[in-house]
């Protein structure tokens, strides 16, 4: 705990600066995700000496977390496209414990049945060192897909299945170093073994699905990521700002060469005056060489959380691209039950901020076939309503248009 505060004994702090010094600690403790409720009270010992009290309650470590997802790319194409057939479904469970030997040490194991069958486990130790700056973290997964998506056709993915045949087998190994010289800033340094097949069936549908005329993809790559999180809150943050940049070497041993990508992201939220509106601003970027890769590779915008919102139910390959989000938001409610009687519950917060958005994105591809939304500007402007409460879990409804003239409303159960 003393190391995610800014304030430490025997420290002078001005006592008009006092107030907001207590909230920012409040919320650097917070942001930990080890604890359901935070504060930290002032005792007056004299008129120069104060003493900081700091209660917590503690989350439940042990976290079993059972998950329903789908295998189509997002909840809004598994809704609309595949009319919500319940059996391309993935039913998973994953066993987290967050606070391992009281350090905050993860352990993660996790297993998925359905359209995809996945195994893997993790272990991350943040703190190896007395000044809490040095970590270590392994991580192991194998999956087997029974749908896969080989090609984009017209900004939508074609996927095939063939009963009682996997189309796509996975594995991989990685390491990572952990260097944390302060609260905001950390380092990370991992290397990963990564090996993939797939069917015959794919191959024949697809032969540039890897490259070099191969079913098989086997490399090693090497990814260093610095972060500076100065916001307020880590899991939905209000004020404050963000960057986060990646640089990827892959070097490929069959099915790809050597590959290159950077991405970037940076934010930056602020509160207009004293008033309940907020604002932000979200970048995400994304460049890879070389300029001819294979398709396993080519992921623009559309296929993780990089989509210009209003185009969700659209893929849009590329190799390079850049997407700007921003929000003009209103806090209706922030609101706390307390005295809850769960343990590890013991209160629940309630935080609902309807808002308006515009978005702008670019994809490049220099072949994009028939592709009609790659090398254009997507734009895209709407409505929506942000609902956070305890254990970091989010909703997000919005109602947007994009510059297709189509209009959609669109759920997400994650952050921006």
């Amino acid at each position: 705990m003393l190391r995610e505060m800014n304030v430490r004994a025997g420290q002078e702090i001005e006592i008009d600066s006092l107030s907001n010094c207590i909230r920012v600690n409040e919320d650097r403790l917070y942001s930990t995700s080890l604890f359901t409720d935070v504060d930290i009270d002032i005792d007056t010992i004299s008129a120069h000496s104060i003493v900081l009290q700091v209660r917590v309650k503690e989350r439940w470590y042990i976290i079993p977390e059972f998950s329903f997802d789908v295998v189509d790319r997002n909840f809004n194409v598994w809704w609309t496209e595949k009319n919500h057939d319940i059996r391309r479904s993935i039913i998973g469970v994953t066993l987290k414990h967050q606070n391992l030997l009281g350090n905050r040490e993860q352990l993660g194991v996790t297993a998925q049945i359905g359209y995809r069958q996945e195994f893997g486990v993790n272990y991350i130790v943040p703190y190896l060192d007395k000044n809490k700056k040095h970590g270590l973290g392994v991580e192991a997964e194998i999956s087997e897909s029974k749908e896969i998506f080989y090609a984009t056709d017209s900004n939508k993915l074609k996927q095939i299945r063939i009963i009682g045949m996997p189309m796509l087998r996975q594995a991989n190994v990685s390491v990572a170093y952990y260097y944390r010289p302060q609260y905001a800033t950390t380092h990370v340094l991992q290397a990963t073994y990564y090996r993939a097949a797939i069917a015959d069936t794919v191959y024949q549908l697809n032969p540039n699905y890897y490259s070099n005329g191969s079913k098989e993809m086997r490399y090693a790559a090497l990814n260093y990521r610095i972060s500076v999180n100065r916001v307020d809150n880590w899991n939905y943050p209000l004020q404050g700002s963000k960057i986060i940049g990646n640089a990827f070497s892959l070097v490929g041993f069959k099915g790809m060469d050597f590959n290159t990508y950077f991405t970037l992201e940076a934010g930056q939220f602020n509160r207009i005056a004293q008033s309940p509106w907020y604002t932000s601003v979200i970048f995400r970027g994304k460049l890879s060489f070389p300029a001819q890769q294979p398709y396993a590779l080519q992921q623009g915008m559309g296929t993780k959380y990089e989509y210009v919102r209003g185009y969700e139910m659209y893929v849009v390959d590329g190799y390079h691209f850049g997407l700007l989000r921003t929000n003009l938001k209103y806090e209706l409610l922030h609101y706390t039950i307390k005295k809850i009687p769960l343990k590890y519950l013991p209160t629940l917060p309630l935080r609902v901020y309807p808002k308006i958005i515009a978005d702008a994105g670019y994809v490049y591809h220099p072949q994009p076939g028939n592709s009609f939304l790659s090398n254009r500007l997507l734009y895209s402007a709407g409505v929506g309503l942000d609902f956070f409460t305890a254990y970091d879990f989010k909703i997000r409804i919005e109602y947007v248009i994009n510059h297709l003239g189509q209009k959609g409303l669109f759920l997400h159960i994650h952050s921006e």
